[in-house]
């Protein structure tokens, strides 16, 4: 007697029924996963780093508009869009301005470090800034380059140095395209969850249940979030750059990081378990690219007051 590893006992001789069917689905899952992941694979010219894209940056730029509009429909309805000749709105868009102007540079600089060739899709970005009333210490860059800031950001940020290192780390995610990363990662994950639930197919539903909250975990700790928090660290390094070379002082990014740090009474999760890098990896991580965005400012700064 054989045993059939799909969950069934058979007498000897040749496997027939559904349990050879169901590996022959398996093969072309992992067949059809390995191309869409590896098929979609690039040099990132921002890091020297392979990426995966699920979307083109034409359909990034389209989804980030559709998104743009529902959060400011959203804020207007709820009476927190600020108007655009707000003082607030008008420091944070100066702010958004020098940092965009100085996109192409940076762009060509990182990509020349990486001796790859600069890329051009934030040439069809649709750059725009809103500010939000909210006690959210929080902004974001959604793809195609809309920018929301949220007011509760401005005490934490307390000057515009440091509130350029955080809007130029949410530019950074726009031009890395991390949201078309994610969709690449996230239709790896849902190929491997459809495979699973046909190799589980034959087991008992309680052991199924069990395999596949074990899967989920181990796809959520072992892929998920170190992939977010790489993605944090890379958008960390390209921001400082932005700032820097838009002449903002970049070492403010480090007393910024350490108020970061105290939010919420400085309670969060450890680092393994975190979309985000611990504060301190952070604040690490940033002083040892300090040599490098001082370079950016000294480049693109003459003139400018000196670095304290």
């Amino acid at each position: 007697m054989r045993v059939d590893p799909m969950g069934g006992a058979r007498q000897g001789g040749p496997r027939r029924g559904f349990g050879g069917v169901r590996w022959w689905i398996l093969l072309l899952f992992a067949g059809y996963a390995a191309w869409s992941w590896f098929g979609s694979a690039k040099t990132d010219p921002y890091t020297g780093e392979k990426a995966h894209y699920g979307a083109s940056a034409e359909e990034e730029v389209q989804l980030g508009a559709q998104a743009f509009q529902q959060v400011l429909g959203d804020a207007n309805a709820q009476g927190a869009l600020l108007p655009a000749d707000a003082q607030v709105s008008q420091q944070i868009r100066q702010i958004a301005n020098r940092l965009v102007t100085k996109v192409p540079q940076v762009t060509a600089d990182l990509a020349a470090m990486n001796q790859q060739a600069a890329p051009t899709d934030y040439q069809g970005f649709q750059w725009d800034v809103a500010v939000i009333q909210s006690e959210d210490a929080n902004a974001f860059c959604l793809p195609g380059g809309q920018m929301a800031v949220y007011t509760g950001l401005l005490p934490i940020a307390q000057n515009q140095d440091a509130m350029a290192v955080v809007m130029g780390h949410e530019i950074a995610h726009a031009l890395l395209r991390h949201g078309s990363q994610r969709m690449a990662q996230q239709k790896l994950v849902q190929m491997g969850q459809m495979a699973a639930g046909v190799a589980l197919g034959g087991m008992d539903p309680g052991q199924q249940q069990a395999v596949m909250a074990a899967l989920g975990a181990g796809a959520q700790y072992g892929l998920i979030l170190p992939y977010g928090r790489n993605h944090e660290t890379q958008a960390d390094k390209v921001g400082l750059m932005l700032a820097a070379a838009a002449c903002f002082n970049p070492r403010e990014a480090i007393p910024l990081w350490q108020r970061m740090s105290e939010l919420g009474g400085g309670e969060r999760p450890p680092e393994f378990a975190s979309t985000h890098p611990d504060p301190a990896n952070r604040i690490q991580t940033l002083q040892s690219l300090m040599p490098q965005a001082e370079a950016f400012y000294q480049k693109y700064c003459q003139g400018q007051p000196a670095l304290k």
